[in-house]
């Protein structure tokens, strides 16, 4: 009998229409000869079911999920969920929730645990965390909403330019390079709308590296380095998803360099507790390597960093994400 695999995508952060892009691609490359494979749209308290007929379309009916057991109905015949592939970019899928309750009801799922998940999804907690790995990373300053702060002294220990994020978040919303000091207390602000805690780091001047890494019969296995090159202030929106940045993989850097940042990569997945898919960021200055941030739900539209570096690895996209599908379901 085959898996019931419910692909979850939506979400309720500023990140939806991006989680349900990466859903519906990687919902194009799972085996329907090995898994039923069910599409979720996730919105709140409401889980819908996205039923299709024969020839795809539209759906042609939407039923909703009964929480309790994690499972629907549909003409009177109950189907349970086997497994659960979380593809919600934000809030519940990135930051632990949606994992904790997969977890109760003992249901395997495709991401780190609900505690790797919320501790890596923060990325003030990362990076305290990542602090006794020995791992290079820019000096920062941390405030919570409603705290009082000095514009001067934080751009007196950080110096300018510098970068002001949410520590909740992806997709570079909310987050703002400030150059003059006039301009930071607006970025804090922005920054407040998104989360109620923010971030605030010195710029590492670098070139922008990323490296996906995922587990194979136990093992880690990572994939080849991207460098991203843009004309944009950051890799922001923008450059992410309309096409203002060039993705390089493999990486035009030498076999040295791809081979210190796959081993910090396999050294943070490891130290962190990672597991399934995930994708680190580092800014590279000379042969310095920066931590930038953890994607443990990387992005996978058409577009994405992670579907490039499969690519280029010479894996065939169906094969990845059963790999995926069975290491996440041993653990």
């Amino acid at each position: 009998m085959k898996k019931k695999i419910a692909l979850v995508y939506g979400g309720d952060s500023s990140e939806v229409e991006i989680s349900v892009q990466s859903g519906k691609n990687v919902s194009s490359y799972i085996s329907r000869e090995r898994y039923d494979v069910y599409e979720v749209f996730l919105r709140g308290a409401s889980w819908k079911v996205q039923l299709y007929g024969k020839d795809g379309g539209e759906a042609i009916s939407q039923e909703e999920v009964d929480k309790t057991d994690f499972s629907f109905t549909y003409n009177g015949v109950k189907v349970k969920f086997d497994f659960a592939y979380i593809m919600i970019h934000g809030t519940p899928g990135e930051n632990g929730l949606l994992q904790g309750y997969f977890e109760m009801l003992g249901v395997p799922f495709s991401t780190c645990s609900s505690f790797v998940s919320a501790i890596t999804f923060d990325k003030h907690s990362c990076k305290r965390f990542l602090d006794f790995a020995g791992v290079k990373m820019a000096k920062d300053v941390f405030l919570r909403e409603g705290h009082e702060y000095c514009v001067n002294s934080i751009v007196k220990e950080l110096g300018l330019p510098l970068f002001v994020k949410p520590t909740n978040g992806g997709s570079s919303f909310g987050i703002t390079k400030v150059k003059r000091e006039e301009e930071l207390d607006q970025a804090i602000r922005s920054a407040f709308k998104e989360c109620s805690s923010i971030i605030i780091e010195e710029c590492i001047t670098g070139r922008e590296m990323t490296n996906g890494i995922y587990r194979k019969n136990g093992e880690v296995v990572t994939l080849p380095v991207t460098e991203i090159v843009t004309n944009r202030e950051f890799f922001d929106y923008e450059a992410k998803y309309l096409g203002m940045s060039n993705e390089i993989c493999p990486a035009p850097i030498s076999d040295e360099l791809t081979k210190d940042i796959q081993e910090l990569t396999a050294k943070i997945y490891k130290y962190m507790g990672c597991d399934g898919l995930v994708r680190i960021d580092y800014i590279v200055k000379g042969y310095d390597i920066y931590f930038l941030e953890i994607n443990t739900i990387p992005g996978m539209t058409a577009m994405s960093l992670v579907p490039a570096q499969v690519r280029a690895a010479g894996i065939d996209m169906e094969d990845f994400f059963t790999t995926l599908i069975e290491e996440a379901d041993k653990r």
